[in-house]
C-alpha cells in the first residue's frame, strides 16, 4: 500500500512539471495571436517561408501576424492579409519585407513605418515591399557565374609583344 503512495505522489509531481513546461513553452513561443487587431494587406512578387500564423514584426517586436496569403489571379502576386495589433498605428509609406530570422531560421514580416502623417486604414494596403531571397539561388548564381575579366586580362604577355622601334 505504502509504493502505491509513491507512486501516485510521484506521478502527480510529474504531470505537474510537464503542464509547467508547456505553459513556459507556449509563453515563450509567442503562439499567441492578436486578438481584436486590424487587417492590412500586401502583396509580393516572392513570399517563401511566410505563411498562415508567420509573425509581424517592428524592430523584432511581435505586432501582429499573418492571417492569410492567396495568389492574385490577375498579376500573379502573392497577396498576404496581416492581422496588426490596434495600439500601433502604420503610416502609408510603411514597407514590408521579408526577413529571415538567421542564416537558417524561420521568416517573419518585418514592416518598417515611414515619416507620412498619414496613416494607413484598417484593410488598407502597404504600396512598398520588399519580396524574400532566396539563398538557393543566390548561391547558384555565385557558384555557375562566370568569373570576373581582371583587367589586362587576355592581352598578350610584356615578353611576347614585339618591341617597339
Amino acid at each position: 500500500m505504502r509504493g502505491n503512495v509513491i507512486e501516485t505522489v510521484m506521478g502527480t509531481v510529474v504531470l505537474v512539471v510537464a503542464a509547467l513546461f508547456l505553459v513556459f513553452a507556449y509563453k515563450s513561443s509567442q503562439l499567441r495571436s492578436v486578438s481584436g487587431g486590424y487587417e492590412v494587406i500586401a502583396e509580393f512578387a516572392r513570399v517563401d517561408g511566410i505563411h498562415a500564423g508567420s509573425d509581424v514584426r517592428i524592430s523584432g517586436i511581435k505586432i501582429g501576424s499573418v492571417v492569410g496569403e492567396a495568389l492574385d489571379p490577375k498579376s500573379f502576386l502573392a497577396t498576404l492579409r496581416m492581422s496588426i495589433d490596434p495600439a500601433v498605428q502604420l503610416p502609408d509609406d510603411t514597407v514590408a519585407q521579408v526577413t529571415s530570422a538567421g542564416l537558417l531560421g524561420d521568416k517573419y514580416m518585418s514592416l518598417v513605418p515611414g515619416g507620412s502623417d498619414k496613416l494607413i486604414p484598417p484593410g488598407g494596403k502597404i504600396k512598398y515591399t520588399q519580396s524574400s531571397v532566396s539563398l538557393e539561388n543566390m548561391i547558384g548564381q555565385m557558384i555557375f557565374s562566370s568569373p570576373g575579366k581582371a583587367p589586362g586580362a587576355g592581352d598578350t604577355p610584356p615578353s611576347t609583344q614585339p618591341a617597339a622601334k
